[in-house]
């Protein structure tokens, strides 16, 4: 079979690494456009700096980066020298950093990267040029290193020309050529070459090229300050004479409290600087900016921004005291609004492909993924975090993005905590019952677009002095409150009333509804009206794309509970195709229409059922039943789920009726102990039932039953994945695990080890008030069993866990249905 015809929209280090990949796997009918001359187009990878780091708090990103070194190593020669591995120096001047060394220390070992803490002296050490008395210490990393990115753009380049791809100079695309809802080609100054698949690795061009076929890609240009000194007078016993750019003796040292980073060149440094302030490239201004420039994505120094740069470098390394900036410049390259690469397929347009906004560190890796992703039709790593259709329709707007964006820059060395959350682009979705919960004093999280209130201060009644700060250290109680565990208890003993409006979801109508969703769910949907299914969503390889709940809501209607954006995508294209080939089924997204109130505790039925003349005990609606009613005037949709493993329902009404609707139920509920309780508390009780969260704790990469979902799977239906997950080995079960010190606390992606070593990291953890420890899910060898202990890292400390039962509350399901006696 003749391989599909491919364009590349791009020559840089992103392009050439794909067009590389793709030969490697047999894919020869490649061309590959840029707009630039070549070999130096003139993009982002022409005047990358090639520092490459593979520690990340994303397993993925770490994981790119661990390809790209290896690969990098791979294509180096001794005429050639793509990489150099210097390893890296992460320095510390305050505890807080050193704290959080230590925390990425933690990833390294989970994720598998070389890496250690050091103390100063080891420090200066490692980088003659530190001045030891200005820091505490350091994180360093052996294995990282120098790239040359011009170096690895030629290597690959040439071999995948040798194997037949063409590579053209000085073309720039003008427009994709289109055949309904395929792409059929790429049109240029020169001519249209055709093409069944294309792929834009535009760098910082890619709005431009994904606005031709209509898809919104959120990235912005942006400028970002780079110097090199003059001579430096300590240097002259540690230059490297090898050629090329990525020569050097000293590790890339990094000063992030500083917002700074340093390489050698030579006798010189070279310093980058990300303390100033953010600089947004106006694209139609592009040319006349960069005028005079040597290439289009330089812009002109601007010295006033550099110095505070200079002067916290000379504190750190005194011998830049005795020289100058000779050079700089303000180099373009792109951020996203939460800083991960664009990758993958256009929803809308078959057969066009995006692998934008991806840094030097991380671009062999990406080539690799973006490779085996088109030609197989599935990637072989959890690329959710990364997915070109992750963000929704609000997310994408351009003010938001660019907002976010700029924040993105302002932040990218800062010490992030996960549940900080951000203050800009804030409000944009809001759930028809916002009014009230600002009333009760709300603390607020965000997910795409939408609040959601975290705890509420109202819930907060022990008097001041008279309750300890909960639970762990100072890093753990930030952006939380002991009354998230108050919000728990009261659920458990009483009830409690969530808001679940921004739970994703879609419904698929039409005749076809059924046939169309019943090869994509590990359950047959085809079921009587009012069934509620949960089930999965596997690609290929059987690992799980997702996890959903599916309603029958009638013969030709399904409501379905997704995880995001992702899956609407993923759902609508599927649609599309559907109607293509003769099929009646439409998929439409209702989450801004609607509103959702779940109600869960032993109080429940005693709060609804007063405010309805539709039976709501257990016996009339089941778990896992739905049902039409009208609740204090309002119809809504019952729906006998429960996220917290307590009696009760998610509670769905038109968007206008949800603010009523939530009034009304909550002076019903308060006489009854009844709370607000917000998202703490959620993941508290979901983690006491064994419920999982889909992208937290299970992705594509895993197997239902790595995951402990295989409950989820029918026996005798037939769905996309199920011989592949039937042949599949079991690599690693994720584990339930609790503290054996009720003072150890955790927040996700600690690394797991046994006498073994490493084995694994934690995934989701919280703080459990109804046994009063940390339960914690974790990742680990599959023979793990009930009372085996394991070792989690908290900073610089470890913790004794004991695995467990994967449910730690009520494991005979008595509460969640109804048994309560």
């Amino acid at each position: 079979m003749t391989n599909p015809r491919v364009v590349i929209i791009g020559a840089g280090i992103v392009g050439t690494s794909l067009a590389d990949e793709l030969a490697l796997r047999g894919w020869t009918d490649v061309t590959v456009v840029d707009r630039g001359p070549l070999p130096a187009t003139g993009g982002s990878s022409s005047h990358a700096p090639g520092l490459v780091f593979a520690t990340n708090a994303c397993e993925t990103l770490s994981g790119f980066a661990q390809y790209t070194i290896d690969k990098l190593v791979s294509l180096s020669t001794p005429d050639r020298l793509c990489f150099n591995q210097v390893g890296g120096l992460e320095v510390a001047v305050t505890q807080a950093r050193m704290d959080d060394l230590h925390r990425k220390a933690g990833w390294a070992r989970a994720w598998g990267v070389a890496a250690e803490v050091v103390d100063a002296k080891r420090c200066a050490q490692l980088h003659p040029l530190i001045d030891a008395s200005r820091i505490l210490g350091g994180l360093h990393t052996p294995d990282d290193g120098l790239a040359d990115a011009q170096a690895t753009c030629d290597s690959q380049r040439e071999r995948a020309a040798a194997a037949g791809v063409v590579f053209r100079g000085n073309e720039q695309v003008l427009g994709i050529e289109t055949l309904g809802d395929r792409v059929t080609g790429v049109r240029t100054a020169t001519g249209t070459l055709p093409a069944e698949i294309v792929v834009s690795c535009a760098g910082f061009w890619g709005v431009e090229v994904g606005a031709m076929v209509g898809l919104a890609v959120p990235l912005v240009a942006m400028g970002h300050q780079y110097v090199t000194t003059g001579a430096v007078d300590d240097m002259g016993g540690f230059v490297d004479e090898r050629p090329g750019k990525a020569a050097a003796a000293l590790p890339i040292l990094r000063h992030q409290d500083a917002d700074l980073y340093y390489r050698q060149h030579g006798e010189r440094i070279g310093i980058g600087y990300y303390g100033h302030r953010a600089m947004p490239v106006a694209m139609d201004d592009l040319y006349r900016d960069t005028a005079g420039q040597p290439m289009p994505s330089m812009l002109p120094f601007t010295p006033d921004d550099f110095d505070p740069a200079w002067t916290e470098s000379t504190r750190l390394l005194p011998a830049l005291n005795r020289t100058h900036v000779t050079e700089g410049f303000n180099g373009i390259f792109s951020f996203t609004p939460d800083g991960s690469p664009l990758l993958g397929a256009h929803p809308g347009l078959d057969g066009f492909w995006i692998a934008e906004a991806v840094w030097v560190t991380q671009s062999a890796g990406v080539g690799r993924t973006m490779a085996q992703w088109i030609t197989t039709g599935t990637p072989d790593v959890d690329v959710s975090g990364c997915d070109i259709t992750r963000f929704s329709v609000h997310e994408v707007e351009r003010d938001h993005v660019d907002v976010l964006s700029a924040r993105a820059f302002d932040e990218v060395y800062d010490i992030s905590h996960p549940r900080e959350q951000h203050t800009v682009a804030r409000d944009r979705l809001i759930s028809p019952m916002h009014a009230g919960h600002l009333a009760r004093g709300a603390h607020f999280v965000t997910s795409h677009g939408w609040e959601r209130p975290a705890w509420f201060d109202a819930n907060d009644v022990v008097p001041t002095g008279d309750r300890d700060d909960g639970p762990g250290d100072d890093w753990f109680r930030r952006h939380w409150s002991p009354t998230v565990l108050d919000e728990a208890t009261a659920t458990r003993s009483a009830v409690g009333l969530y808001d679940m409006t921004s739970l994703m979801r879609v419904e698929v109508t039409g005749a076809d509804a059924a046939a169309f969703l019943a090869p994509m769910l590990t359950r047959n949907p085809d079921r009587p009206v009012g069934t509620v299914l949960y089930a999965l969503i596997l690609d290929d390889t059987g690992g799980i794309r997702s996890d959903v709940t599916v309603a029958r809501t009638a013969t030709d209607r399904f409501q379905i509970g997704v995880n995001g954006p992702i899956d609407i995508a993923w759902l609508t294209a599927h649609a599309r195709r559907a109607r293509a080939d003769g099929m009646s089924v439409s998929v439409h997204e209702t989450t801004t229409e609607t509103s959702c109130l779940g109600v869960w505790g032993p109080c429940a039925e005693s709060v609804v059922a007063p405010l309805t003349s539709t039976a709501v005990d257990a016996a009339s609606l089941p778990f896992y039943r739905c049902a039409p009613a009208t609740v204090a005037g309002v119809e809504v949709l019952l729906m006998r789920v429960s996220y917290v493993g307590e009696f009760g329902w998610e509670i769905y009404a038109d968007g206008a009726d949800g603010a009523e609707l939530a009034d009304r139920i909550t002076e019903a509920a308060q006489p009854l102990g009844g709370v607000w309780a917000g998202r703490g508390a959620l993941d508290c009780l979901r983690i006491e039932k064994g419920f999982r969260s889909w992208g937290t704790d299970m992705s594509a990469v895993d197997s239902p039953d790595e995951a402990g979902l295989a409950f989820a799977v029918a026996k005798n239906h037939e769905f996309t994945g199920r011989t592949a997950m039937l042949e599949r080995p079991v690599r690693r079960r994720l584990h339930t695990v609790i503290a054996d010190d009720p003072a150890t606390v955790l927040m996700g992606s600690e690394p797991v080890s046994t006498a073994d070593g490493p084995v694994g990291h934690i995934t989701s953890a919280a703080f459990s008030p109804t046994i009063g420890r940390t339960i914690a899910y974790a990742w680990g060898p599959a023979d793990l069993r009930t009372g085996d202990r394991v070792d989690v890292d908290w900073f610089d400390t470890t913790a004794s866990f004991t695995v467990s039962p994967t449910t730690t509350v009520d494991p005979e399901n008595a509460r969640i249905k109804g048994r309560y006696r």
